[in-house]
């Protein structure tokens, strides 16, 4: 059955009520949310970072609740083996002959935990998924069921015990989320709310409503991809990215594909912003996220302590925007 754009009206009612209902459950992540909407409206995959303690297992969790679909969650670990993620064949005494048992990864929401810790072979296991939707197990090719999408969470902390993703495992992932401890008064309203009336510290997302089922979300993520884009702004993303790839002590800048991702994301951005066009705004502000997981930086900037987010403020002043 072909499917249709989820009508804008509807479309801005659904993902302001679900920007609400995780903001109740997760508090002083408004950026972090915000984000977290762009890579699911546009259909993309999201690595979270931040310290341990700062929600992103919860923001995670709580999208899930709201998606009515298959949620999967994988704690990664150095002992994790690439048949852990996406299965195995395994011999039917029975029937006497092998049969597929699928893995985890065949899901809508796949939560991967902590995944720096895996080895880059369990990590690989992760790419075909990603990048073709698919997994291939003894030579068969399974096809994973729309939507499907991955959010992983890093610690950038930690490096004993931990193997950093390589850049083609990165260049996967639509977005890259910082996740920044909240401000006073967010922590507080956090505390209390955790430690009134609730026994232990389990995650708590009941403030979640089920909002949306697989069908209407990848409605939904096609009208993103129907608003309207000036060439213009085309052009301004395009030279952004194209402006960061030969930036001064930039060693390896973003590629194409990023330049693929600023889109799905303004488009994304706007359509929450409730707009049925894009605007260089929509561009200018999803520049961090496409992008610092894309650079990396060469010496003399790490020595000076240049981080890429920094750099991409002062791309961002630079780059002119068009105008009216």
């Amino acid at each position: 059955m072909t499917q249709t754009p989820l009508p804008l009206t509807e479309a801005v009612i659904q993902l302001d009520q679900l920007e609400q209902d995780i903001g109740q459950t997760v508090s002083g992540q408004h950026q972090a949310i915000r984000e977290l909407l762009v890579a699911l409206v546009a259909a993309g995959h999201a690595l979270l970072e931040g310290v341990p303690g700062v929600g992103k297992t919860l923001l995670v969790r709580a999208l899930a609740a709201a998606v009515q679909g298959r949620y999967a969650r994988i704690q990664f670990t150095p002992d994790l083996m690439p048949s852990d993620v996406t299965g195995h064949a395994v011999f039917d005494l029975k029937r006497e002959a092998f049969r597929i048992r699928r893995g985890p990864i065949f899901c809508n929401l796949l939560l991967a935990d902590e995944i720096n810790r895996a080895p880059a072979k369990t990590q690989a296991a992760m790419l075909e998924a990603m990048q073709e939707g698919q997994v291939t197990i003894e030579g068969q090719a399974l096809t994973l069921e729309p939507p499907f999408l991955v959010f992983a969470t890093q610690n950038p902390i930690e490096q004993e015990g931990t193997y950093p993703l390589p850049q083609a495992q990165l260049d996967r992932f639509l977005l890259k989320i910082a996740v920044a401890p909240p401000s006073a008064e967010a922590e507080r309203a956090a505390v209390r709310a955790a430690t009134s009336g609730r026994i232990g510290d389990r995650l708590d997302t009941s403030a979640v409503r089920p909002l949306l089922d697989t069908e209407t979300l990848q409605r939904l993520q096609l009208s993103a991809t129907t608003l309207r884009l000036d060439e213009r702004v085309l052009d301004y993303a395009v030279a952004l990215v194209r402006a960061a790839r030969d930036w001064p002590g930039v060693d390896s800048g973003p590629g194409p594909r990023a330049s693929i991702a600023l889109v799905r994301a303004a488009r994304a951005h706007a359509l929450i912003e409730g707009r049925d066009f894009t605007t260089p705004d929509d561009v200018r502000c999803m520049v961090p996220a496409v992008l610092r997981h894309r650079l990396r930086l060469g010496a003399e900037l790490e020595i000076e302590g240049v981080a890429a987010d920094a750099l991409l403020g002062d791309l961002v002043e630079r780059v002119p925007a068009p105008r009216d």
